[in-house]
């Protein structure tokens, strides 16, 4: 007679130990984290919405979140390291880096708003008002893409939090941008703009390439991918929005455990199952039933604290520290707990 194969497995790899008759929040999700995070890492972040909930919650507890571009808060600066606004998908990440060190220089110049201001396509809602010319505009891309250079050479944990799989991409070079033409303005002709839904290969294939190159600035960087748990705005698919929402985070949730398996220092951290599975319960989603409430947030940042914050050891720097964000008070930590910046809110008419 064969042995049961789950003989011996830990409490954890049961439903009926791990999930059923728990209150929620004795659930813990997050078991044999790969790496700690410590106060003194230089920790980045980049991705959707929901990455912004991570920033605020390292920063109330006083660690360091690396900021490498300053300025005033009314401006967009201190949201992300850098000004990049939000990064939905993995391809916008990789060429981020790519335009950076000029391995991808794209076709498209300035989009222009219906006023005539200028916007920068590859972050359209990161200048509030946009920029009065394009010339205005390229000085600060160059100040803002030398700021993401000194965030791929100083950060220690890069946090990244996949959002959609649903972009738009250049006929013309495949640059990929955050939103439509025509939602935070656009090229005069956008014919060769089209929507594209990324595959799970090509998920993986884009974050693999960003860590490779990150890895040959800073080798012992460590990476924490994350799965947003908030539904799509809206989708450029023929078909309902919550199926489309449904294959977007399959697809990112896939294409997120295939990277960590086959990459040392790459963990998955489970935000999406947090806030989306069975065990939930109420009090998670507003009323729109898109927008996590404080009670979701501060669930998925307690885990996150417990497996990656709490117990960590502070190990040597490598490197001398870039700017950090200011530490705002705690009352206002949480009341902005629920206010995050989000472009893909600009789509619905």
């Amino acid at each position: 007679m064969i042995d049961n194969p789950y003989s011996g497995a830990p409490d954890h790899a049961f439903w009926s130990r791990a999930v059923a008759n728990l209150a929620p929040d004795d659930i813990r999700p997050a078991v044999q984290p790969g790496f700690a995070i410590a106060p003194t890492d230089r920790v980045a972040t980049a991705g959707s919405c929901f990455a912004q909930h991570i920033s605020r919650a390292l920063t109330a507890r006083g660690y360091d979140y690396l900021v490498t571009e300053t300025g005033p808060e009314v401006q967009g600066y201190g949201v992300f390291p850098a000004r990049f606004g939000n990064i939905y998908c993995a391809r916008q990440l990789l060429q981020l880096f790519q335009r950076a060190y000029g391995l991808f220089a794209p076709y498209e110049g300035a989009w222009r708003t219906r006023d005539g201001r200028v916007v920068d396509p590859f972050r359209p809602r990161a200048h509030p008002g946009g920029f009065a010319d394009a010339a205005q505009m390229q000085d600060d891309r160059a100040t803002h893409l030398a700021a993401v250079r000194r965030m791929f050479e100083t950060m220690d944990v890069f946090v990244f939090t996949l959002g959609l799989t649903e972009g738009w991409v250049s006929a013309r070079d495949g640059a990929v941008f955050p939103l439509a033409p025509g939602v935070a303005g656009g090229p005069d002709d956008a014919d060769h703009i089209r929507p594209h839904n990324f595959t799970v290969q090509q998920t993986v294939d884009d974050l693999t390439a960003l860590i490779d190159m990150a890895r040959a600035l800073r080798p012992d960087l460590r990476v924490l991918l994350t799965v947003s748990p908030v539904p799509l705005k809206a989708t450029f698919e023929d078909r309902h929005v919550l199926v489309s929402t449904g294959y977007s985070k399959a697809v990112l949730r896939a294409a997120a455990g295939m990277v960590c398996d086959a990459l040392d220092r790459v963990d998955y951290f489970p935000s999406y199952e947090i806030v989306t599975g069975l065990q939930a319960g109420s009090g998670l989603w507003a009323a729109d039933l898109r927008t996590v409430t404080p009670t979701g947030v501060n669930r998925v940042m307690a885990e996150l604290a417990r497996a990656y914050l709490d117990q960590a050891d502070t190990p040597a720097r490598t490197a001398a520290p870039a700017a950090s964000a200011p530490r705002p008070p705690a009352d206002d930590q949480h009341a902005a707990l629920a206010q995050v910046i989000c472009d893909e809110e600009a789509i619905e008419p």
